[in-house]
């Protein structure tokens, strides 16, 4: 497996944050919606989709990124650190980061 490196152009690092929640989607969706201004204010972020799995109660958040520095600093962030309790999930989040190789429009 290739490694990811600081060297990407912009928008090719993909953050997924898996987790599971005891809230219920509407719940869920409610937080994330309130939560929206400060992620649209972090540095680096290109975009975030919110996206649920078929399992119920699990979720995906996608990130879109700049830079891996952008990634390293929200993972360090205050607002990362929320996550967990803001979503009441059960048991850690996973974080997992991709390299895009290829977008099909720009």
């Amino acid at each position: 497996m290739m490694n990811i490196t600081e060297n990407h152009p912009k928008g090719t690092i993909m953050l997924l944050v898996r987790l599971q929640s005891e809230l219920v989607e509407e719940e869920l969706l409610e937080i994330a919606r309130n939560r929206a201004p400060q992620f649209r204010s972090i540095p680096g972020l290109i975009q975030k989709y919110y996206t649920r799995t078929q399992n119920s109660g699990e979720y995906i958040g996608v990130y879109i990124w700049d830079s891996m520095e952008s990634v390293k600093k929200f993972k360090e962030s205050e607002l990362a650190a929320t996550i967990a309790k803001a979503y009441k999930l059960i048991g850690p989040p996973t974080m997992e980061v991709v390299d895009i190789m290829f977008e099909l429009r720009e």
